[in-house]
């Protein structure tokens, strides 16, 4: 299939941290289902969802590294290429995004009839409900908490395959950058990050969600879409400031910032920032003080978000693979990042169902299980991949032309 991003420098190294990513947050959703079964919170790999928050930061970077200077705005290119218009950029994120995306519903969908079509409570749910949330999922429609197509009952966006929620901030950030953020000059991005970067620190260093963490817009309600946006917002555009910075800063003299970045950044960077990201997302879940409004535990998830994440990506995008076998690493990982996100969480609810059922609480007494799951997921999201999404986004990218 042939991309913009195809005719520019390839970041494999960010390809690869976004697998990464996407393990660890199928290794998060493990004890997720440990927290369920007990009716705790999550003591192990406490922040492992801020993955998505790292999604996000990529998304921006290597959308605006990719798109910025290809606009047909009657204005003369900056670069050789196809031009783009409003039209061609929504048909190409459709074809990254929604194949899998209906994939996810469709799998989702199936381990539900598994699981006998109950909700958590233990009620059953009529097909006809079931049906109808298949098709709005189809449609990326998303269910408010207490609908009748909410089938799992626990006022999930999406609920034949929860992670879904986050596409559905990604598809608002891909449409406000098509029609305004990539308007902005980089000052005015600057500001524009600044004042949405105010918005979220305020928001969740008084945990206006109730959450004390992150872990915020995965259900429609007033608090989860405008805390989903502002989670959306500030690192989409960050990463966006940042690649305008980046790309910048290539173009300039030896002694650039870039240059001097680079000179800092070992071969063995990726393994660097993985082992970073596990530490990260290790910590210990910081309680909040009864005598106090202020979220301890959401501070340190920003200092993740705004100053650590920007360092992994910008050392990322500086470095390169230095061997045949860190190279197809990188590749093999961004490749079933996208697929392995979407597909694993339908696994995930027969586990939970599972974990519930037979009262365990502990890695240590479902490892084998644990593994499996793992596993399954894994095969499945290179299945899909190969099989499936790859395929099909050739085919639409030959029907439609672009």
């Amino acid at each position: 299939m042939s991309t913009f991003l195809d005719t520019k420098p390839h970041y494999a190294l960010l390809d690869g941290l976004r697998g990464v990513a996407a393990l660890m947050v199928l290794w998060y959703h493990v004890f997720e289902g440990f927290a369920f079964a007990e009716g705790s919170i999550i003591e192990t790999f406490n922040h492992g969802h801020l993955g998505v928050d790292f999604f996000f930061i990529l998304s921006g970077f290597v959308i605006s590294y990719a798109y910025d200077d290809r606009w047909n705005d009657g204005k003369r290119l900056k670069t050789k290429g196809e031009s783009l218009t409003l039209g061609k950029f929504i048909k190409r994120r459709l074809i990254r995004l929604h194949p899998m995306l209906v994939m996810g519903a469709f799998i989702g969908l199936i381990t539900f009839l598994i699981q006998g079509g109950v909700k958590w409570d233990g009620t059953q749910t009529p097909i006809r409900w079931t049906m109808i949330a298949f098709l709005l999922t189809l449609f990326f429609i998303p269910a408010y908490p207490g609908a009748a197509y909410d089938i799992r009952g626990n006022g999930e966006m999406f609920p034949l395959n929860g992670p879904s929620w986050s596409l559905f901030f990604e598809y608002i950030g891909n449409f406000l950058y098509a029609i305004f953020i990539r308007r902005l000059s980089n000052k005015m991005l600057a500001i524009f990050t600044g004042i949405i970067g105010i918005l979220w620190i305020w928001f969740v260093t008084f945990d206006i969600s109730g959450y004390d963490m992150i872990g915020i817009g995965w259900t429609l309600d007033a608090v989860n879409f405008f805390g989903g946006l502002l989670r959306m917002l500030f690192p989409f555009s960050l990463g966006m400031l940042m690649a305008r910075v980046y790309v910048n800063r290539q173009q300039t003299a030896d002694n650039s910032l870039c240059s001097r970045v680079k000179s800092f950044v070992t071969r063995n960077i990726f393994w660097i920032a993985t082992i970073v990201l596990f530490v990260l997302f290790s910590v210990p879940y910081f309680p909040k003080a009864e005598t106090s409004s202020i979220s301890v535990n959401g501070i340190y998830e920003l200092f993740c978000i705004m100053i650590v994440f920007p360092f992994l990506v910008w050392f990322g995008a500086a470095g390169t693979t230095n061997s045949k076998f860190s190279t197809k690493l990188c590749n093999f990982l961004g490749d079933i990042s996208y697929p392995l996100y979407i597909v694993h969480y339908p696994i995930m609810y027969l586990f939970y169902a599972w974990l519930i059922d037979n009262k365990l609480y502990t890695l240590s007494e479902t490892w084998p299980i644990v593994i499996l799951v793992m596993a399954t997921s894994i095969v499945l999201a290179y299945a899909c991949l190969k099989l499936y999404d790859e395929p099909i986004r050739r085919k639409l990218s030959k029907n439609l032309k672009i």
